[in-house]
């Protein structure tokens, strides 16, 4: 029945080929539909995805990689965009399922009903948000043919499984103050708030993690290496946000927000990464950079895609969680940059900017014990629920 699918959607893959000057090319999306696979289009993101039974396949326009079952793939050509129309070669399809009967080429073009792709398939990437019923934990994706079968771990990686081990990571630390206020230091207030959200969730029966609990420095990449070595199930990194601005504008600008490992979508949300970012190149760590090109972007989204859907479900237990606070959500709360605490964490992470510690009002919470037991409760409130939701997910798929 697989091998049919695919099969079917090769052929139907063989019968649209692109007027470009060669009859390489065909068209992914009338194909998709004429073979009854499934095609989405990210017109933001300039990517789209291909699923059959069997195989996943995410392309970016521009770009000469595939994602293919969350593996990268180098593509003979990269996909393009042209009169309405998205187009890869047949070639790189056929490669994508490596055990198909070779289909014979075709010159033909496109039908006058291979059209743009429609509403109904086009998808917004804009917001990162999901509501409780489409937050569900998404399943590892099976390898693919071409890669050796392998025994199985004993056990599930993190997102597929019960949540047990927390992994805090309070931010900066020693030599690095991080974002600095009138009366405070980031590393101080987010360090008091780590050990104190560490006894609430031990309180809840979690395994706690620290990266630090001590002025220590850590290196970026270190923290997430010390992540994956004690096998985390969650991996929360806090910080203060901070404006370099006049006092005016200091007093406007203040909250918390909750960011995921994803390509920024504004240019504030870059700034935010790059300054947390800056301590990487500041203190001269092998391969730092404050910016993560678009080409690494796609490379790492293979990856991610394993733990996107749970950090996006942790991150609405967060927001939830810090309603009716003290310190409110600044904008809508969440957004998504290329911070590079993230970048090797195998598992769902976020980054959690507490608030402004260039806010007086904000920095004056943040200090205060009253204050730090508070967010620290929330915190893990926020856990709880976000363990309970993947517990009831696991119910359903009888694990």
């Amino acid at each position: 029945m697989i091998r049919s699918l695919i099969l079917t959607f090769c052929l139907a893959l063989a019968a649209f080929a692109a007027p470009t000057g060669s009859d390489e090319f065909m068209d992914a999306e009338a194909a998709a539909k004429e073979s009854g696979a499934s095609f989405h289009w990210f017109p933001i993101q300039k990517t789209f995805i291909l699923v059959t039974a069997k195989d996943t396949a995410k392309f970016a326009i521009g770009i000469p990689f595939v994602s293919h079952n969350s593996n990268v793939v180098d593509l003979k050509s990269s996909p393009k965009l042209e009169n309405g129309h998205l187009w890869i070669t047949k070639e790189d399809a056929y490669k994508l399922f490596p055990n198909l009967i070779p289909v014979s080429s075709s010159s033909a073009t496109p039908s006058s009903s291979s059209v743009a792709p429609s509403s109904s398939s086009v998808a917004s990437s804009s917001s990162i948000a999901v509501s409780s019923s489409a937050a569900a934990p998404v399943v590892a994706t099976p390898a693919p043919v071409a890669v050796p079968v392998v025994a199985a771990p004993k056990n599930e990686t993190a997102g597929t499984r019960e949540v047990k081990t927390i992994v805090i990571d309070p931010g900066h630390g020693g030599k690095d103050t991080g974002a600095q206020g009138k009366k405070s230091n980031e590393k101080d207030i987010v360090l008091a708030i780590g050990k104190l959200l560490k006894k609430e969730l031990e309180k809840e029966g979690f395994n706690v993690k620290m990266t630090r609990d001590k002025d220590v420095f850590i290196e970026l990449g270190q923290r997430a290496n010390l992540a994956n070595q004690w096998d985390g199930d969650l991996f929360i990194s806090l910080h203060c946000n901070a404006i370099d601005a006049t006092a005016e504008r200091k007093k406007q600008i203040k909250g918390y927000h909750v960011y995921v490992l994803r390509a920024p979508e504004s240019e504030e949300d870059k700034a935010i990464a790059r300054r947390e970012n800056k301590v990487a190149t500041l203190y001269g760590e092998k391969n730092a950079k404050e910016e993560l090109s678009p080409i690494e972007w796609f490379k790492l989204e293979a990856r991610l895609e394993k733990y996107k859907q749970n950090s996006y479900m942790f991150t609405e237990e967060m927001l939830k969680a810090m309603e009716g606070g003290k310190i409110r959500k600044q904008a809508g709360g969440v957004g998504g940059a290329g911070f590079m605490v993230l970048v090797g964490a195998l598992m769902p992470a976020v980054l959690f900017e507490i608030g402004f510690i260039s806010n007086l009002e904000d920095e004056a919470y943040m200090m205060t014990d009253a204050g730090q037991k508070d967010i620290a409760k929330r915190i893990s409130k926020a856990v709880s629920t976000y363990k309970d939701a993947v517990h009831s997910y696991r119910e359903t798929l009888g694990r």
